[in-house]
């Protein structure tokens, strides 16, 4: 322990992490933010953006496979998918393994992507490459809003609501009034929601309360993130279908030799909430604005 060197992670004004630091693979700064890859004595390879872990090589296929496929197999036909933000790649490979026509991934900072590329190539496993992939250096508000109903999905892969970050304004009612006003008539939408953890529940409580203002149909759900140190929250959202009425059971029997993570028990595990939690969910929270924004920390 003498000699071990560490990673400081500040996950909010309260609380840090440390993680053994073997090695520093990349370290530099886009015009948007702190990109650095390390190697980590327990976790392997690590993406962090402005210091905050974003996915590890050892459980990256757990955050991966919990984001995408409930979205994925809650949609009748999942054919045209937005990818907003998933800079590592991970998000389409996931995406990829289901028949779609095209999947439109736009992220902001192309550095992430190139970076990530380069040093973490196991993320996207060539995806990337496919044909059917379309790749847009764009804000994602503002693709979005130009787009009226075209996407069956569209997932939001984004680092948490922090001032002054790239992610501040898509967290808001209005950005979800525009995710909405993007997707077909039965369309889905699916965005990470930050950490579940019990002393820190405001901002996924807020982020689930306000998309209810939006979608009919909203369920939250919760995966065990290793490498996050804490529960982390998920919401899948919906303009028509009611997730209540569709057999997940029956689909993800289809994919059970393409996953490592995601099978019925999993899934059934992770929409199973906690009372605690669904009574914050009941009773806490506020409704995201513009002119209101929330910060992680």
């Amino acid at each position: 322990m003498k000699n071990t060197k560490w990673y400081i992670e500040e996950t909010t004004e309260n609380e840090i992490l440390l993680h053994s630091l073997r090695e520093i693979i990349y370290s530099g700064n886009s015009p948007y933010q702190r990109i650095e890859v390390i190697k980590t004595g327990n976790l392997g390879k690590c993406l962090y953006l402005d210091g905050k872990m974003q996915s590890s090589e050892m459980d990256e296929f757990i955050y991966h496979e919990a984001l995408v496929h409930p979205a994925m197999f809650l949609c009748n036909s999942p054919k045209v998918i937005l990818i907003a933000g998933g800079g590592e790649g991970a998000t389409v490979r996931e995406v990829l393994k289901h028949p779609v026509k095209e999947v439109v991934m736009v992220d902001l900072d192309e550095e992430v992507i190139n970076v990530s590329k380069k040093f973490l190539p196991e993320w996207n496993s060539s995806a990337f490459n496919d044909p059917r992939v379309k790749l847009v250096i764009d804000d994602a508000r503002a693709y979005i809003d130009r787009m009226k109903d075209y996407f069956d999905v569209i997932i939001i892969d984004l680092p948490e609501p922090t001032e002054g970050g790239p992610a501040y304004l898509l967290y808001t009612k209005e950005f979800y009034r525009k995710i909405y006003e993007a997707l077909k008539k039965d369309g889905i939408m699916v965005t990470q929601a930050a950490s579940t953890s019990i002393n820190n529940l405001f901002v996924f409580v807020s982020i689930i309360r306000t998309i209810k203002e939006i979608f009919p149909y909203v369920k939250p759900y919760i995966a065990n993130i290793p490498s996050f140190f804490a529960p982390w929250g998920f919401a899948l959202a919906s303009k028509l279908i009611n997730p209540e009425h569709v057999d997940f059971k029956e689909k993800l029997s289809h994919f059970d030799e393409k996953l490592r993570f995601l099978d019925f028990d999993a899934y059934t595990s992770m929409f199973s909430l906690p009372k605690h939690i669904k009574k914050a969910i009941e009773e806490g929270g506020v409704v995201i604005r513009d002119d209101s924004p929330l910060s992680f920390y």
